[in-house]
């Protein structure tokens, strides 16, 4: 049977006022149910939001030095169980071992990154017109905050956005997304044996529009940091910034590869395969448009398609796969409408578009990775995120005509180019709309030394990681002193 798991609110797991569950399953074999977890409402996401209130002034007095030791041992956690939490993550979301594996490693960096942070609380000294005054900042935490996770990378992208808000001096109610509760409970039990205080970190499960409508109005809620789709990133924006509160929102993408007649057009592939088709591109910045020239055209198209064609689709445990299955039914419906909607508008399907049903892949929510040709720039497939292993090549007259084509999407969060001509290169990383970039290398690159987040309406808000790590979570405040 099961297990039936709880929400963690003021240092204890405790059941929803509702007294309903729900089910997390295994994606790949969707009878297999991974545990039971609460259906929480409103009055639960009130009563961890009253939890981190409380727990807010004695934490924020806590010296910052002294709320960042937790991290040394979080990393030892996450160390010592890598693979237990990858197996996890493999079960739960479906990614292959080797993309969870990758998953958790980059998490541990990202942690290992953020452990000076709490010593680097700064302000600024600056100098008076009044030779009297003394002027400086300092940087304060600000209260509760409301972190919504996604469900693409559960275990890293819920502690990037925890471990700034707790290190700032902060308290937070986590909301995680309800397909990926089972390692977002293990999330919150390495937080709990790393030695953050009752109160500090509360989290509820349960339906997202009902938790994330309470975060959004509560007033206690001083800022939500969201990773998700633009729709509702876009719409906790402004229901969260009507009432005088913050929102650092990472949302979708629309990401383009441009490939130039002097390329490499066997890098170029590789890396479009790893960034557009690998972990099903389930990844927000994952390769979904891919712009060429007319001279290598017809190689470009070739060489995908045969890459498409050779790729392995099974069980994520099986270390031949190169995909697992999507993560649940919505998602599989999702690529299933896209590909029709392709189809009907006039886009060639070269291969792929549909779900995958031989032996055991039956049991689960498999698709084929899929490139359709001869996309234009107003077909739905090349305007909208689809968020699976789909690629629209389109046919691009020139690199200006390119540049055009790429920014001509609502979204702005990754790209690159493939070229071996500089002058081209520093051209592209001008113009492009995108908040992070690239030359020769997968859009999907990214590490957490360097700050991360999108434009237009892939991003609002500061940037995630890097030096911006905790600019959302502080505000700041300026003193002036005449002794």
């Amino acid at each position: 049977m099961p297990k039936t798991y709880h929400n963690y609110i003021n240092g204890e797991w405790v059941a929803s006022h509702t007294g309903k569950l729900f089910p997390s399953t295994n994606p790949a074999q969707v009878n297999e149910v991974l545990g039971y977890f609460q259906k929480s409402d409103g009055e639960d996401a009130r009563e961890a939001i009253e939890s981190a209130a409380k727990a807010f002034p004695q934490w924020s007095k806590t010296p910052a030095p002294v709320r960042g030791e937790f991290l040394f041992t979080l990393i030892h956690l996450l160390e010592q169980r890598k693979e237990e939490l990858a197996e996890t993550i493999t079960r739960e979301v479906g990614k292959t071992l080797r993309e969870a594996r990758g998953e958790v490693n980059k998490t541990i960096i990202s942690m290992k990154q953020l452990t000076g942070e709490a010593t680097r609380m700064t302000g600024q000294t600056v100098p008076s017109f009044d030779e009297r005054v003394v002027g400086y900042t300092v940087r304060e935490p600000i209260g509760v905050f409301a972190i919504i996770a996604p469900w693409n990378f559960p275990l890293g992208i819920g502690l990037w956005k925890i471990v700034p808000a707790i290190v700032a001096g902060n308290t937070v109610v986590f909301k995680p997304a309800s397909n990926t509760s089972l390692i977002s409970v293990k999330l919150m039990e390495l937080l709990i044996e790393s030695g953050v205080p009752a109160g500090v970190v509360n989290m509820v499960t349960g339906p997202g529009a009902v938790i994330g409508n309470e975060l959004a109005s509560n007033p206690t809620i001083k800022g939500i940091s969201f990773t998700g789709s633009s729709e509702v990133g876009l719409s906790l924006g402004e229901a969260v910034g009507s009432r005088g509160g913050k929102i650092q929102a990472e949302m979708g993408g629309k990401n383009p590869a441009i490939i130039l007649g002097d390329a490499d057009v066997d890098l170029a592939i590789d890396c479009i395969v790893t960034s557009g088709f690998f972990d099903n591109g389930q990844r927000c910045t994952g390769t979904s448009r891919v712009l060429v020239v007319p001279e290598i055209a017809d190689q470009v198209k070739a060489k995908l398609i045969e890459r498409a064609k050779g790729m392995k689709v099974g069980d994520g445990f099986d270390l031949e796969s190169h995909n697992g299955p999507v993560v649940d039914e919505h998602q599989l419906n999702l690529y299933l409408h896209y590909v029709q909607k392709g189809v009907e508008e006039g886009a060639v399907l070269a291969c792929g578009g549909q779900r995958l049903s031989d032996g055991n892949l039956g049991n689960g929510y498999f698709v084929a990775p899929t490139v359709f040709t001869g996309v234009t720039q107003e077909m739905t497939i090349a305007k909208e995120e689809i968020f699976a292993p789909v690629i629209a090549v389109i046919d691009v007259e020139s690199f200006e005509h390119a540049m055009e084509v790429a920014n001509q999407v609502e979204f702005g969060l990754s790209s690159t180019i493939f070229t071996n001509d500089l002058r081209r290169a520093f051209e592209f990383i001008k113009g492009i709309q995108s908040g992070v970039t690239h030359v020769n290398m997968p859009s999907t690159h990214f590490e957490s030394q360097y700050p991360f987040g999108g434009k237009k309406i892939s991003g609002l808000g500061p940037r995630e990681q890097g030096e911006s790590a905790l600019d959302f979570y502080v505000e700041t405040k300026t003193v002036y002193i005449r002794p």
